[in-house]
């Protein structure tokens, strides 16, 4: 096992060079004029002139051969520095995609474990009540929460909870505006209250695809010849859903693991630009607007190696769920 995680470990940085390389061509295609166009009345305000203008040209490789400065770029990644950031005045971008990464990373852990709980349950429920009521209304209610937009439900529950009733009032931001003078409790549970709307909108979001994911792969092992088996030999209903039917269905859902992790730290861009949270999410966002290109290389590094991250583990995943699948 050791010798193909290895071997997969070289795939995946290779995917990750080519990766680097797609998306250091993408910057370079960027007409020169951009940097002027961005970042020129910023040089004359702050009268830098064209000396400004071309350190900025120079530090995301706008200048000279593309392959030295492909180079140059991967090999100061490869040591850790992404560069600085033009949105964040200089700052490095690792520590500024460090300290906006973790909140993104709460929120969506805490929708991860809350959608888990409810919609693998539920989904399994479904599939043995298959035709029933409950099986319909569930099927409805996930139907309308996938359907929904993000910016959509997210609009109608500050609509209701905040504007309405009052109980989330303000709905924007991370309670900065109430920190003064409180203790670290308090801040704790102002900050813990202002992540109640967000966290609803990713799980009621999220648990519809996981319920129905779940419902048909419980479907298709309640018609397997083992499954007949095990119930011709006696074994509870319990027992054979729960112990062989789920074992069974485990098995996809490790596929899921190849996005849980860069969803973890990612966060939803959309999500967070609404409730105006400091995520990575939103400064991603952020940095395409602006055009603050290190960043934004830096940004999508990350994503992608998350995403290579997370198929690994998806791999081993799979051989933990079920011994008898080998990484081939």
């Amino acid at each position: 096992m050791a010798k193909q995680i290895l071997k997969r470990l070289g795939i995946g940085v290779f995917i990750l060079f080519v990766f680097s390389l797609i998306l250091f061509a993408l910057m370079r295609l960027q007409p020169d004029d951009f940097v002027q166009q961005r970042w020129g009345a910023l040089a004359m305000q702050n009268g830098m002139g064209d000396e400004f203008l071309d350190e900025i040209r120079r530090m995301i490789g706008l200048y000279g051969p593309f392959f030295q400065g492909y180079f140059r770029w991967l090999g100061n990644m490869l040591r850790g520095d992404m560069g600085y950031s033009l949105l964040e005045m200089g700052r490095p971008v690792t520590q500024v995609i460090t300290e906006h990464m973790w909140l993104s990373f709460i929120m969506s852990l805490i929708a991860l474990i809350i959608s888990v709980s409810i919609a693998i349950p539920m989904g399994i429920f479904a599939a043995t009540k298959q035709y029933s009521k409950f099986d319909y209304t569930t099927t409805a209610l996930v139907m309308m929460g996938i359907s929904l937009p993000a910016f959509f439900f997210a609009g109608l529950l500050i609509y209701i909870f905040a504007v309405q009733l009052g109980w989330f009032n303000p709905a924007l931001g991370f309670g900065d505006a109430h920190m003064a003078g409180v203790s670290n409790a308090s801040r704790f549970f102002i900050r813990a209250w202002h992540l109640v709307l967000p966290i609803t909108v990713m799980v009621v979001l999220s648990i519809g695809g996981l319920m129905r994911y779940t419902r048909t792969n419980t479907l298709e092992v309640l018609r397997s010849d083992f499954i007949r088996t095990a119930r011709a030999k006696g074994l509870s209903e319990g027992a054979v859903i729960y112990k062989h039917a789920f074992k069974n269905t485990a098995v996809p859902l490790a596929t899921m693991m190849a996005g849980i992790l860069p969803g973890l730290f990612v966060g939803s861009m959309i999500i967070e630009q609404i409730f105006g949270l400091p995520g990575v999410g939103q400064l991603g966002f952020r940095a395409l607007q602006s055009g603050d290109i290190p960043l934004v290389m830096g940004y999508n590094m990350f994503i992608a190696t998350l995403a290579v991250l997370g198929i690994l583990l998806s791999d081993i995943m799979y051989v933990i769920v079920d011994p008898r699948i080998r990484m081939n």
